[in-house]
């Protein structure tokens, strides 16, 4: 049977009184009766940014451990906030979340705003962030829709239009639930029951609070709702990758240009992302280097948000570093960003060098590869999880 209904209970405060017994344990979470920090709120929240709870866990508690507050990470090296985010996704998340935390150290004193439009001037706050920072830490009696949130306020009213056109409209009818009272508890109720209860397929409105204010229940049509827009074709780039190991196994890494699809992060040298892949003629011309380059059986496959990209990957061991490397970026340009196409390169000022002089320039002259390195340990590295892939496994021996 559905929980009884107190016909003198708002929709907030019966959703409140569910909270109150079945609120999940996070760990970004503050203690019934304790006061929200701000930064443990907007830490977690970025992390949370189209990411799982699960995934964020433990990510939030080694970021916590290192750095405790904003001052803390407001100090830390832009590529050790990097490293600590490798395998989270969503890079641009991580250098937002370091430009703010040297905004509030260093502008504003280590305090947070605490109004929604001091928090939307951060780097990396948008309208959703902002509101949970704002309910959850202050009080404020702003919405926080994230997609679990989403999902509950278009079923609760029945909102038929498509995603995304029908975000603004569903945000209108999630704040004009916001208590006055309580805001950040609402906020985490939206988000739990989303997640417990008012799931994406087979909810269990048996058991939830707003039974009977719910009108997508009412109509039979909860599993349909939210409705979402077509997503579009993502299209496939291919590509070689060059993996290389010394005598003593580290691996040579280079550091991508600080804007655009993983920028700041480390990668092997890449050739670049085209419609079909190299030939092998043409991939040793993209190699960062002459050498006796195998091809590695398979392909290692990877899907960013906006394209798929599958790599070949061509291995060599050397005895003694190169001094002098050529490195090619298939960094996409502004306008091709979303669909991973294009690829931007520089001519090389030396062409009587090893490798492709049409496609890369010297390793010390590089204008988008910032840093080349050895590194036995790629953990200790900013490697994002796609290129973590291309460098993981050794060759066979």
């Amino acid at each position: 049977m559905p929980p009884r209904r107190n016909p003198t209970q708002s929709p907030s405060a019966r959703l409140l009184a569910w909270y109150d017994r079945h609120a999940r344990a996070l760990p970004w979470r503050a203690k019934k009766g304790d006061r929200a920090d701000p930064y443990r709120v907007w830490l977690s929240e970025i992390m949370l940014q189209q990411t799982t709870v699960q995934a964020v866990a433990g990510y939030y508690r080694k970021f916590l451990a290192r750095w405790p507050n904003v001052k803390a990470l407001a100090k830390a090296p832009l590529d050790d906030v990097l490293t600590e985010w490798a395998g989270l996704g969503y890079y641009a998340r991580a250098r937002n979340l370091h430009k703010a935390a040297q905004v509030v150290a260093n502008d504003l004193g280590g305090v947070f705003p605490d109004t929604m439009e001091g928090l939307r001037a951060l780097p990396g706050v948008g309208a959703y962030t902002a509101g949970a920072i704002a309910a959850i830490a202050y009080g404020l009696p702003e919405a926080a829709m994230d997609a679990n949130a989403e999902r509950v306020i278009a079923r609760l009213f029945a909102v038929q239009e498509p995603l995304p056109k029908a975000k603004k409209k569903i945000r209108v009818f999630g704040q004009s639930l916001v208590p006055q009272k309580r805001a950040g508890d609402f906020a985490q109720a939206l988000m739990d029951i989303g997640s417990a209860i008012c799931t994406p397929k087979r909810p269990a409105c048996m058991s939830c609070p707003l039974f009977d204010d719910c009108e997508a229940r009412k109509q039979g049509i909860q599993e349909r709702l939210p409705v979402k827009g077509a997503k579009p074709l993502r299209p496939v780039r291919r590509g070689a990758a060059f993996v290389v190991r010394d005598a003593k196994g580290a691996v040579l890494l280079v550091r991508r240009p600080e804007k655009g699809l993983l920028g700041g992060m480390m990668q092997p040298p890449l050739g670049p992302w085209t419609d079909n892949f190299p030939s092998k003629g043409e991939a040793l011309k993209q190699a960062p280097f002459k050498a006796d380059w195998k091809k590695r059986v398979g392909i290692v496959r990877h899907g960013f948000t906006h394209f798929e990209l599958e790599i070949e990957v061509y291995e060599t061991e050397v005895e003694h570093r190169p001094s002098r490397i050529h490195l090619c970026h298939p960094r996409p340009s502004d306008a091709q960003r979303r669909e991973g196409k294009g690829t931007q390169v520089s001519k090389s000022r030396d062409p009587s060098q090893a490798g492709s002089p049409s496609l890369g320039v010297l390793a010390h002259a590089s204008p988008g590869m910032t840093s080349v390195v050895w590194v036995r340990d790629i953990s200790t590295v900013a490697l994002p999880t796609a290129m973590r892939k291309i460098v993981a496994i050794r060759p066979d021996r």
